[in-house]
């Protein structure tokens, strides 16, 4: 059975479907749209009632009023204020840890500790990962409920010395055939789930000193990078109950907004021969060849067989470790990324399609798998109305000239215009009328079964990339601190705000229902999924009360192995009776 089944058929093509998106403006009837493609479309604003949605977006006016000041919210304000040393304690603990998805064992420790110790209660485990937890505080009736994202995985290759516009690896791996660079957060996840506990510790500081109703649940969610903790969360259930989700990232602004991302498929490809010399390369299976031939392949989607909104990539995994040794066993693995899962479907069928063709002109046997299946976003303009209201009644993060000069330094090493980090609250506008495509998350998937508010904040200066050393180097200086406070205080605020404030829960309530009401949630990871784990350590199995291994999972999985054979050259020929070339 195909993956998207759940999605509704509409005849309509990708050309038609993109047409009457870019021309809705224009007052078209909306009712074929959101057949076109459900999941693209409810995560446009055509989704939404057309009585209430500008001609033209560039009329949209941000309303002014719905961040209202409280003594809550000075409560969870001060909070922020007088522990934003162990705030910032936290998040530099967190980066110099710099550990791998999945395998996030001091880094989830020390924020559940963190949790812990303000009062929440920890369940371990979450969705039968070891490094996922569930943080939760409750007061009063226990109602509304709320949820906040934590990660903390790091990215390979990105060591950086922290607050360094120079590139120069904290950890470097010395290997004179092919050095290596350390773990380093490039991403800002450090940053990411300190602010998000450090804005649900002083939300329940505030409810419990205002006698605040609600309840606050915070997600330890291992493996964002690789796009399966929540997902699998998700699936499992674990998000079940929530009135709201509140969410952050750190940017190179400090904004918010409603717009989507892409839907995504990671898939790891392995391809099986045999040994081989390179001295006497002939009879082998070369799986070095195979991985080569299928990066080749796909790269000729690029031209003509890609949508504008689509990405493909891909890292080589495993292959050969010298030049005279063929190996038996490379691996390289892709993600799909489109608008819609039924668009990243197609593309990643292509993408196994190559991967087949590599196997058969290389002789070598191919197995594949499922990683990570991740659903577009779903934004909520209600949502993001408040959280701009609240980013713009809390301010911008007030940069020292020193930290500005930092910023620029990294512009500089980048080649990009020297203008330091953003120090101004953006404006809120309203999503591009067609999806043009761009990165993924698997906040995505909470995104279609609670109402979900995501923003940024200026972590590093604009012209960097993410998922760079430049972010490495931002994530534990002063300047990453002073935004990893700001977006602390734009969580709490937002929050506090949903709790008091019931209609405007109602309100992003509604909004997600006109959204949803076309299409039905399904998660992409079929029944059966294999979990991508590591064994954890013993003293964290320990610390955390978990067994090994969890339930449903069989441990070690099975492994995969070369059992190919030479493959048949044919009759040997005889023996040639010419002379010698002279």
């Amino acid at each position: 059975m195909c993956e998207t089944d759940h999605l509704e058929s509409s005849g309509f093509s990708r050309r038609d479907m993109l047409g009457l998106l870019g021309a809705a403006g224009a007052g078209l009837a909306v009712t074929p749209i959101l057949t076109a493609d459900p999941a693209l479309a409810a995560a446009s604003d055509l989704a939404l009632d057309p009585k209430t949605q500008p001609a033209d977006p560039g009329d949209y006016e941000a309303p002014t009023k719905l961040a209202v000041d409280s003594p809550a919210k000075d409560t969870a304000m001060s909070w922020i204020d007088r522990h934003s040393d162990d705030i910032v304690g936290l998040n530099d603990r967190i980066w110099e840890f710099a550990e791998p998805s999945l395998a996030e064992w001091n880094s989830s420790w020390a924020e559940a500790q963190f949790l812990q110790a303000n009062g929440f209660q920890i369940q371990w485990g979450a969705g039968g990962m070891p490094t996922a937890f569930v943080a939760t505080f409750s007061n009063g009736t226990g109602k509304p409920v709320i949820g906040f994202s934590g990660e903390y995985d790091a990215l390979p290759g990105l060591s950086q010395e922290k607050g360094k516009p120079q590139h120069s690896p904290l950890v470097y791996n010395h290997d004179p055939y092919a050095p290596t660079y350390g773990y380093g957060h490039g991403c800002g996840h450090n940053s990411l789930g300190t602010a998000a506990a450090a804005a649900a510790v002083a939300t329940a500081v505030a409810m419990r000193s205002r006698r605040l109703d609600g309840t606050i649940k915070f997600f330890g969610s291992t493996a964002e990078e690789q796009l399966v903790g929540k997902s699998v969360s998700v699936k499992a259930g674990v998000y079940d109950g929530l009135d709201a989700f509140v969410d952050w990232h750190p940017a190179s602004s400090n904004s918010t907004g409603w717009g989507s991302t892409n839907a995504m498929y990671s898939y790891a490809f392995h391809f099986l021969g045999t040994d081989g010399h390179g001295g006497s390369p002939l009879g082998t299976r070369a799986t070095q060849d195979a991985v080569t031939a299928m990066s080749m392949l796909t790269e000729f989607l690029r031209e003509s067989d890609q949508a504008p909104s689509s990405r493909m990539h891909y890292a080589i995994r495993q292959t050969g470790q010298a030049p005279n040794v063929f190996p038996t066993l490379s691996s390289i693995w892709y993600f799909a990324r489109e608008g819609s899962p039924a668009r990243a479907r197609i593309l990643m069928d292509k993408i196994i399609k190559c991967a087949e063709a590599a196997a058969m002109a290389t002789s070598t046997r191919l197995q594949y798998q499922l990683m990570a299946g991740v659903w577009n976003q779903l934004g909520n303009k209600r949502g993001a109305e408040l959280m701009h209201a609240n980013m713009v009644q809390v301010g911008p993060p007030a940069f020292a000239s020193a930290d500005q000069e930092f910023g620029k330094a990294l512009q500089r090493s980048n080649g990009t215009p020297e203008t330091g980090f953003a120090d101004k609250i953006s404006e809120l506008k309203p999503p591009a009328p067609v999806f043009m495509g761009g990165g993924s998350t698997d906040v995505a998937d909470i995104s279609w079964r609670v109402p979900t508010i995501s923003m940024g904040t200026a972590h590093q200066p604009a012209g960097t990339k993410n998922h760079s050393w430049h972010h490495t180097a931002t994530a534990a200086s002063h300047a990453g601190h002073l935004t990893t406070l700001a977006a602390a205080k734009y969580l709490a605020a937002t929050t506090v705000d949903l709790l008091t404030q019931p209609k405007i829960v109602a309100e992003m309530k509604e909004e997600f229902a006109r959204r949803t009401a076309k299409i039905q949630w399904k998660s992409l990871l079929p029944d059966g999924y294999q979990l991508p784990l590591y064994e954890p350590p013993k003293w964290f199995l320990e610390r955390t009360r978990q067994a090994w291994p969890p339930r449903g999972v069989t441990w070690p999985p099975k492994r995969i192995v070369s059992t190919e054979t030479a493959p048949d050259l044919g009759p040997e020929l005889p023996p040639s009776n010419l002379p010698p070339l002279e």
